[in-house]
């Protein structure tokens, strides 16, 4: 079973350390747009941090999602995109395969958070 995490956190971490690498240097192919999703796209690219900020976050939380030492705060530092990753499959996209994509990535996020519990206990005091 310890196999089978560190495989899981390697892929999901190194998916994200993709995700925001490509921010940087664009170099996937951007997906079919439906109109109300170019114009959020947009309006993204018209705050000049944010896309760079959620690409920072996307490669630290990965990173640090690979190794067993720092797991706990990878999985509570890319928890925010998750989620944002989440309601905008479940509420714009709508495909079945971009929200079972974004359901099982958010799973496995929070199995990490829960196996890392006792770990977050002290901040909870």
């Amino acid at each position: 079973m310890k196999i089978i995490k560190l495989i899981i956190c390697l892929l999901f971490g190194l998916m994200f350390i993709n995700a925001g690498l490509d921010k940087f240097f664009h170099y996937m192919p951007m997906p079919e747009m439906k109109p109300e999703q170019a114009k959020i796209f947009e309006a993204f690219n018209q705050l000049f941090w944010l896309i760079p900020l959620v690409g920072a976050v996307e490669i630290l939380g990965g990173l640090l999602f690979i190794f067993p030492k720092t797991r706990a705060l990878g999985a509570i530092v890319i928890l925010p995109v998750m989620v944002g990753i989440v309601i905008h499959n479940f509420t714009m996209d709508k495909s079945p395969m971009g929200m079972s994509i974004a359901g099982l990535l958010f799973l496995i996020n929070l199995w990490m958070i829960i196996d890392n519990k006792e770990k977050y206990r002290a901040l909870l005091k």
